[in-house]
């Protein structure tokens, strides 16, 4: 490299009152491109083109891959290599749901079941969800513990601006403490959902195989516009050797409805 260095440094023009000539000046750009094509060489400056990972796919023509319509309600996508068997299912009325809960989020749940003779880490870290029908916007999962966070801030907020309004007005205490309420109840409801369901990372091994949780995604976009009849989608669940990727739809077919048993 310092050779490499001494040997431009010799090549470049001479500080002289009169001016380079033609042929000194093109062995200065045929030394200086030598140089420059000898540091591109270096591992420094080369990098390692990442090779892709291999993707393991659920379809309906692949064995190992299962689909069911559950009696409560919930359609079931079915995953299954030799090592490692994922089931993500959703929930029916989803999409109608998601417009009824603070922020919006999706809700997934998926089971992990190991029955491979070393082990596996299950992280929801860099899980994505791909919108298919909305420019293909890809959202990656959100994080359970920031999410109700977050949430406990805008309580702490809104209790804040109505207790000020109230003090204001007086007058309208009533009107302005009912609706604050009802955000209130909801949110903690759902934090209390979030903590005690929400998918954990999780080392699965022979003495602990399963693991079930709730992972969320986000549907607040400026490329996500209201739900089309029918939704696609394609969850990826990425590990260090594969990536496991679902493509489903909401319904999986246009006008499909399930109809729940009472209990």
């Amino acid at each position: 490299m310092l050779s490499a260095a001494k040997h431009l440094a010799s090549a470049q023009c001479p500080l002289k009152s009169t001016p380079p000539t033609r042929n000194s000046m093109q062995q200065y750009f045929v030394r200086l491109r030598a140089f420059i094509l000898l540091l591109l060489s270096l591992p420094a400056f080369a990098g390692k083109k990442k090779q892709a990972l291999p993707v393991v796919r659920w379809s309906d023509q692949t064995p190992g891959c299962t689909f069911e319509r559950g009696s409560d309600g919930v359609y079931r996508w079915g995953l299954w290599t030799s090592d490692l068997g994922i089931t993500l299912a959703v929930d029916s009325q989803e999409l109608t749901q998601v417009t009824k809960r603070i922020e919006r989020p999706l809700l997934l749940r998926l089971t992990f079941k190991y029955r491979g003779p070393s082990s596996v880490d299950v992280t929801t870290n860099n899980m994505s969800l791909e919108f298919v029908r909305h420019s293909k916007v890809i959202q990656t999962s959100l994080d359970p513990d920031d999410f109700a966070a977050r949430m406990q801030a805008d309580i702490q907020t809104l209790e804040d601006e109505t207790e000020h309004q109230m003090k204001k007005h007086p007058d309208q205490a009533a009107d302005k403490q009912t609706p604050v309420q009802n955000y209130l109840s909801v949110s903690t409801e759902f934090q209390d959902f979030l903590n005690k369901n929400a998918l954990r990372e999780t080392r699965l091994d022979s003495g602990n195989n399963e693991v079930s949780g709730w992972v969320l995604f986000s549907t607040k976009s400026k490329w996500i516009g209201d739900w089309k009849k029918q939704e696609e989608f394609i969850l990826r669940i990425p590990f260090p050797d594969r990536v496991f990727e679902f493509p489903f739809a909401l319904p999986p077919t246009e006008g499909d409805l399930i109809l729940r048993q009472r209990d």
